[in-house]
């Protein structure tokens, strides 16, 4: 049988992540997400999708992040009329994210008007909240490592893959072929998440490789965490830290609780701003067992902040002037309430600005990381004088060396690994490992490659 694999996303970039799998008689798209990040990517959310949405049979998803789901609202909007298939705890962190992206994205256009540093004489958003809350009937949740039909001559299994609630690999068996996408690949060892669960073979694997260039070093996050809060404070300043609100959230929540409860760092207020993260926290507590916390434990994390759930209660942090935690959406600042946040703590020398995971190409989060003087927010210049800080043992991405420990837990080489979803020295990078650490044919796709499986 003939099967061909299209990279639509996340092909030298570590956002938009779609690949479509066709066989003789159908077409399925893995993951479904938005590009974010440098305008060029961005502007790929805009075009055409690259196949008539009503001709896939049906979408399998690996996690709920944004660059692997967030496209699913128009792509059904336009036509896709399948299911989406994902673990429990995916379709429920979705029941979140995409309607408040949809919800994000009409705000952010109503304020380009308003403020008119949009080009466009009347901005729009990519899709709607009610676009995102209709896609939403698309979805059928299944359990991990049970095989589940997705069409008539293949079926996929999830395996548990630590990076966030619910994240999996996919294995997807169409006859007598087999395709492992990794989707995102948690870290090993971690304080919150389960590890990544190994698939034993495939005949082509498809990789990720965020950090296939990076380790993430040795550094305990609570110590380091201790020694930022301790002198942010001396300081008179506020700790703020951008954050993606699921799986991060509340794994920084954990850390923090941690440190309070043993005296390490002092009794101040820590404060959750962000709605979707408090939900968020609500379903981590609800699904004991897909992560290392017990239920005591994941509440005690999740009560030790201050919900923030108004916007008007998120206005007033920035009136008050006493030292602080704030954590907010979203992770990259490239939208939401950490931008008001920004625009208000950057400009002083008191304030820090923690960076607690991977920031995307051509997002402010990249800027802050890489010593910017000044963001762009809102259509005008803010100073950074704050002081950043980066924690990448808080990411929940396998570094390089635990990418390669998941690979080797396939017990044959497959006939080719594709390398995706890094920026390109990362990807080319952990493309050359794999040459020649484990002697197997690898390569890096290009966007809207197509190959012959």
């Amino acid at each position: 049988m003939s099967f061909k694999l299209s990279f639509l996303g996340a092909a030298g970039t570590v956002t938009g992540s779609k690949y479509l799998l066709q066989t003789p008689e159908h077409r399925i798209l893995i993951d479904c997400g938005v590009f974010q990040g440098f305008k060029q990517l961005r502007r790929r959310n805009w075009q055409p999708f690259p196949v008539d949405p009503a001709s896939l049979d049906a979408v399998v998803l690996t996690h709920a992040h944004l660059d692997h789901s967030g496209y699913i609202p128009a792509l059904v909007r336009d036509g896709f009329a399948g299911p989406v298939i994902s673990t429990h705890a995916t379709q429920r962190l979705c029941e979140l994210l995409l309607p408040d992206s949809g919800y994000l994205m009409e705000a952010d256009a109503r304020y380009a008007k308003r403020r008119g540093y949009s080009k466009h004489d009347d901005p729009r958003p990519l899709y709607t909240q009610a676009d995102a809350k209709a896609c939403l009937d698309s979805f059928r949740s299944v359990d991990f490592s049970q095989a589940v039909a997705v069409t008539p001559d293949c079926s996929a299994i999830f395996r548990p893959m630590g990076h966030i609630l619910g994240a999996a690999s996919i294995e997807l068996r169409c006859g007598d072929l087999k395709i492992a996408f990794s989707g995102d690949i948690g870290r090993y060892g971690s304080a919150t998440m389960v590890d990544p669960e190994p698939i034993r073979e495939a005949d082509y694997v498809i990789t990720e490789s965020t950090y296939g260039n990076r380790h993430h070093g040795e550094g305990d996050p609570e110590t380091l965490l201790e020694e930022i809060i301790g002198r942010t404070v001396r300081r008179g300043g506020t700790v703020l830290i951008p954050s993606f609100a699921v799986g991060r959230a509340q794994t920084l929540l954990y850390h923090l609780g941690q440190l309070q409860r043993t005296g390490r760092i002092p009794a101040l207020p820590i404060y959750l701003d962000s709605p979707m993260a408090i939900n968020a926290s609500s379903i981590f507590c609800e699904h004991v067992g897909e992560h290392r916390l017990t239920e005591e434990e994941c509440r005690a994390a999740c009560g030790i902040a201050t919900y923030v759930r108004e916007a008007e209660e998120s206005k007033q942090l920035n009136r008050d002037a006493m030292p602080k935690i704030i954590i907010s959406a979203s992770g990259m600042a490239t939208g939401g309430r950490i931008l008001h946040h920004l625009k208000h703590y950057a400009p002083s020398h008191r304030n820090t600005i923690v960076l607690a995971g991977f920031q995307a190409g051509g997002t402010r989060g990249a800027a802050l990381r890489d010593g910017a003087k000044e963001l762009k927010i809102h259509g005008n210049y803010v100073p950074v004088r704050a002081e950043v800080a980066q924690l990448d043992m808080l990411s929940a991405h396998a570094d390089q060396s635990e990418l390669l420990r998941w690979l080797e837990g396939f017990r044959s080489p497959p006939r080719e690994v594709f390398v995706t979803h890094g920026e390109a020295t990362a990807s080319d990078t952990f493309r050359l490992l794999i040459s020649e650490r484990l002697g197997w044919n690898a390569r890096v796709p290009e966007h809207g490659e197509e190959v012959a499986l």
